[in-house]
């Protein structure tokens, strides 16, 4: 799983990486088929703003969340998209797979 870090009017320091990185396995342990994430952290102001697009199969998630501090905004940004991937796996679920892998006989 590789995860690429950009920063914009912000230096990405090492315990930033590594805060990222312990954020963002919560959700790769929720979804094993994640392909790379990309994640940008920028500085506007007062703002701090974190957003990062995960590629999956068939599909990417994108989130964005702004708070006072980048820890704030990446824990935000952390849940935001465990939600997010949480729901792309319920929808992609086989649901017409039986338990067992037996198909419903019936009764004649």
């Amino acid at each position: 799983m590789d995860i690429h870090l950009t920063g914009h009017h912000l230096e990405i320091t090492p315990s930033l990486k590594e805060y990222i990185q312990t954020k963002l396995a919560k959700i790769f342990h929720h979804f094993d088929h994640v392909i790379d994430a990309k994640v940008t952290l920028t500085v506007d102001k007062l703002e701090h703003i974190a957003e990062a697009t995960i590629h999956l199969p068939k599909s990417d998630i994108h989130a964005e969340c702004r708070g006072e501090s980048m820890y704030t905004a990446i824990d935000l940004l952390s849940s935001k998209l465990d939600r997010q991937v949480i729901k792309y796996k319920e929808l992609h679920k086989d649901h017409h797979r039986i338990e067992g892998g037996l198909k419903h006989q019936s009764i004649e």
